[in-house]
């Protein structure tokens, strides 16, 4: 069977992956490159609609990490194709806009990289069948909004605006992953068709409560609702294209998506009728208020959708089944007339240089043509007849005046739909009469002109369904309609009618004198106030602020206290922390576990003790003496590999001895920006606090050693020996675990590797340090040690081969390979200079790693195709002539990720510092360091 929903949720991201890697190419490849997902997707779905249509349900189901109830499951209801379908086609005549609007100065390949990917994670939220990895897909939403919105990251408003996206709506997925956790607790299961089916033990279990407010809480702060709405607007300083997907079809209709999904699970109770029609109800009626006063296009546009989401939010509050067919309805025609406006208001700014109004008017005498379409847009968005937003407008008024509430609450809720209303109509009307109408422009640097013609195709698309879901609601949405609301509804599915005419009623009644009020409304505030005078203030923003400095000054006094640069602090207090934390268990119990006699040790491992006892001691009375104390230093590691040899532990070993060497290379290369000799030693009793902590730490590790080398044999390592060969096809169990059993923690801890390296990379890429002491003369070269180091690399190479295919059976594997691979250059470069080593390899360390992490998640999710957990592991035996039988197993794919990661970060980081650029002063060049030029905080030169 096809996987098609795979595919369908693969596109975005395959083509992100794409367009990045083609980036040089010209802006029209990047334009197809990044509209065939959507288009291509758009035909999958279209394959799919019949079934879905029909009201079967498309599933793709895939274990993950079955223990934690966490499965890469895919499903496609009426409510998800319905999703999926405006986050594809918007998302297409977004690119197509976005060709046009985005400057030459604008990176193409990285804007349509970022939309493309916020694609992919919305597709993933609307098909998840999962809830934990709904999550996944919502954080991801939150984490590429934040580089679309800041895509302009050299100006501020942009800056500041994705920053706050990102704390409201992150800290909102927080509360929402609690949510959905004690959902997961009360159900025994995140599978969503498990949850939907259990609505009557969610509502009547007692977590019931704390469980809705955490999932309102993500809900409300993704959606814009009350309290959170103050982030939206600040949003607008995204390039208008984002502007128009973000806000119209993808990340604040997440919030509604998600509490129409969950509606059959979480309604039903008191507690979400009042809530969410209340919340709703409160940012209908604010949104509203504020966008008749707002002078900046998107702005206003904003506003009226945190007012239009109020609306959706309040009748899915509501409850009632028409209440929720009409929340549906208007989630479609929100997203097509406000997605055209946000690209027309686009347009304007792009031919006008400006968005505001006070400037703008009569622009229906230089684009006429953007001007009709805008016009036409904004009549759907105040509900004018014969247009979309009619039909959901009446809608709502039919519900509010039959909602099954007492009736103060019925009255309420009538007079809170008759003022949107009028509020709507307020504000369409303003977008109109003050951008197209009156006197203007003003203040233009160029008389504006229409845009090229492709730039309006995706306005008028948009328009033209605007005018054609108006006029014949019966021929073209309602399908979609039907399919969507009864993926919620099940089998109480209410008998409605979208015909354009009624006859003469009361929802008629409300929307006629909702017209003629906002159209009073307008004209009237225009005459009592000075509409250009108005300055608005965000109460939100300012708190926002407030709390942010707070929790920044409440953070900076903490670090300074804290961690103020002295190592020596915080080597202390993290070894406080650990005698707190390993002693917590003990001293709550008061039971010590006794331990047996121990066994007699033979000659040479009492030398190995005392070698390592030595080095130790002599690391402490050497320390002033840094060259001498890293030797030191290396040679209790060096006692520490053989003490692995002695305890018959090989992989350990060869690790423990491979990092040594790299550590003591690094440390030689850190030590030209060291002083020779270290300061005078402390006070007398910091040096017995010292030594006091450090024998307590020492006493304790080494007793908890002691434990588990004692403890019984029958543990989690006797499982593993017996299941290593038989199940992951490998003998050496210590590479079975680690690219096996443990694979998904090792590919976290690679993924935390490459991370350090990037980071390293970054900080030291433009850092510039003073050598302690310069040398005179010219470098002094070593001509034998580099002549060996050059003849010894293939040889080492070939080692470096030979351990990584050996590593399943044997002791070896990708991260010793990797590290036994690294160790040649890091001597060549220290003794022939970075410029010498890197202008015969060459090697493109970053590249490395970004291939190496991309080799370990596809090996990885390459067992997928068979149906089995991500990581899970394949053997093949393969006969070959003159060699005799292969054993091939998957997990080296895996561990070739791991090879490649671990030489490449170790490499970055390494010849990072071994090319840092020296200071421009020429003091510094000299070596002459200034001690009144050290750094308080880290000793280092400022």
């Amino acid at each position: 069977m096809i996987p098609f929903l795979e595919i369908l949720l693969a596109l975005p991201f395959v083509m992100a992956a794409a367009v990045a890697a083609l980036h040089a190419r010209s802006r029209r490849t990047l334009a197809w490159l990044a509209a065939a997902a959507p288009l291509l997707a758009l035909l999958l779905l279209a394959w799919l609609t019949p079934a879905v249509l029909a009201g079967h349900v498309v599933r793709g189901d895939h274990a993950w990490l079955p223990q934690i109830g966490l499965s890469f499951s895919l499903r496609m209801d009426g409510l998800a194709w319905m999703f999926a379908g405006l986050v594809l086609a918007i998302g297409a005549l977004v690119v197509m806009y976005a060709r046009y609007y985005l400057s030459a100065q604008d990176s193409a390949a990285r804007f349509y990289a970022f939309l493309l990917m916020f694609m992919g994670a919305m597709l993933g939220i609307v098909l998840a069948g999962n809830l934990l990895l709904l999550m996944v897909f919502w954080e991801l939403t939150s984490l590429t909004s934040f580089l679309l919105i800041g895509f302009w990251s050299y100006r501020k408003d942009a800056r500041d605006g994705a920053r706050m996206a990102l704390v409201i709506t992150g800290g909102g997925g927080l509360a929402l992953l609690a949510g959905v956790l004690l959902i997961g607790h009360i159900v025994g299961s995140y599978d969503l068709d498990v949850v939907l089916a259990s609505g009557d033990a969610i509502r009547n279990s007692p977590l019931y409560p704390a469980a809705l407010m955490l999932v309102l809480a993500g809900i409300f702060t993704k959606s814009a609702q009350f309290p959170f709405q103050f982030w939206l607007p600040h949003a607008m300083a995204a390039p208008t294209p984002v502007s128009a997907y973000l806000h119209s079809a993808t990340m604040v209709k997440a919030g509604v998506f998600l509490l129409a999904r969950l509606h059959p699970a979480l309604s039903g109770t008191d507690l979400f009728f009042y809530t969410v029609s209340g919340i709703g109800a409160v940012t209908l009626l604010l949104g509203a208020w504020n966008a008749i006063f707002q002078h900046d296009l998107k702005g206003l546009l904003a506003y009226s959708t945190i007012s239009h989401l109020g609306l959706i939010t309040m009748l899915f509050g509501l409850s009632t089944p028409l209440a929720v067919v009409a929340g549906v309805f208007h989630i479609l025609n929100h997203a097509v007339f406000k997605a055209s406006l946000f690209m027309a208001a686009g347009i304007i700014d792009h031919e006008t240089g400006t968005r505001d109004m006070r400037r703008l008017g009569n622009l229906r005498r230089y684009l006429p043509i953007t001007s009709a379409l805008a016009i036409v847009a904004s009549l759907a968005m105040a509900g004018i007849p014969l247009l979309n937003g009619f039909l959901s407008k009446e809608m709502f008024f039919a519900v509010a005046l039959e909602t099954e509430a007492p009736a103060p609450m019925r009255i309420a809720t009538s007079i809170a739909a008759l003022l949107a209303g009028m509020f709507g109509v307020a504000y369409s009307l303003r977008f109109v009469h003050d951008t197209f109408f009156g006197r203007g422009p003003r203040e233009l640097d160029h008389l504006p002109h229409e845009p090229p013609p492709f730039m309006r195709i995706p306005v008028a698309v948009l328009v033209a369904l605007c005018v054609a879901v108006g006029s014949a609601p019966a021929l073209t949405v309602a399908p979609a309609l039907r399919a969507a609301a009864g993926a919620i509804l099940g089998t109480q599915m209410p008998e409605y009618s979208l015909a354009i005419w009624h006859g003469m009623n009361w929802p008629l009644a409300m929307s006629m004198a909702g017209t003629v009020g906002g159209v009073a409304l307008y004209f009237g505030l225009r005459r009592v106030l000075d509409f250009y005078a108005v300055v608005t203030r965000s109460q939100g923003r300012m708190l926002f602020d407030w709390h942010l400095d707070a929790l920044s000054t409440l953070a900076l006094r903490f670090t300074d206290g804290i961690a103020n640069g002295s190592l020596q602090r915080m080597l202390l207090m993290l070894v406080l922390a650990a005698i707190a934390v390993g002693s917590a268990p003990f001293i709550g119990s008061g039971e010590l576990r006794a331990w047996p006699a121990p066994q007699p040790m033979p000659a040479l491992g009492w030398l190995l003790w005392l070698v390592l006892v030595a080095c130790t001691l002599a690391g402490l009375f050497l320390y002033r003496q840094r060259l001498l104390a890293v030797l030191v230093i290396g040679g209790t590691g060096l006692a520490v590999s053989l003490a692995f040899v002695f305890l018959s532990a090989p992989d350990l070993a060869l690790t423990q001895l491979l990092v040594e060497m790299v550590t003591l290379t690094l440390m030689l290369l850190a030590m030209n920006y060291l002083p020779g000799t270290s300061k005078d030693a402390p006070r007398r009793w910091r040096r017995w606090r010292d030594a006091a902590v450090a024998v307590v730490a020492g006493t304790g590790v080494a007793a908890l050693a002691y434990t588990l080398m004692t403890a019984p044999t029958r543990t989690m390592a006797g499982e593993m020996l017996a299941r290593g060969l038989p199940e992951a096809y490998g003998r050496n169990v210590v590479n079975v675990i680690l690219v096996d059993f443990r694979g998904f923690d090792t590919f976290g801890e690679i993924t935390v590797f490459a991370i350090a390296g990037l980071v390293v990379h970054a900080l030291l890429r433009r850092a510039r340090m003073a050598p302690d002491k310069a040398m005179p003369g010219p470098p002094i070269r070593l001509p034998v040690p580099a002549d060996l180091a050059q003849i010894m690399f293939p040889l080492i190479l070939t080692v470096s081969i030979f351990l990584f295919l050996r590593g399943h059976n044997a002791p070896g594997g990708g991260f010793i390979a990797g590290l036994v691979l690294a160790v040649p250059l890091l001597m060549q470069y220290v003794i022939q200079g970075a410029e010498s080593v890197e202008s015969r390899f060459g090697f493109d360390y970053v590249r490395w790693i970004g291939i190496g992490l991309a080799i370990a998640l596809l090996s990885g999710a390459a067992s997928w195709l068979f149906s089995v957990p991500f990581l899970t592991s394949g053997h093949l035996d393969v006969h070959l002539p003159l060699i005799g039988e292969l054993e091939l197993a998957s997990a080296m794919g895996f561990d070739t990720g791991v090879y490649l990661v671990v030489f490449g970060s170790v490499m970055l980081m390494l010849s990072m510092m071994g090319t840092v650029k020296p200071s421009r002063t020429r003091a510094s060049l000299r070596g002459e360091i200034d001690p009144a030029r050290r750094s308080p905080r880290t000793g280092g030169t400022r």
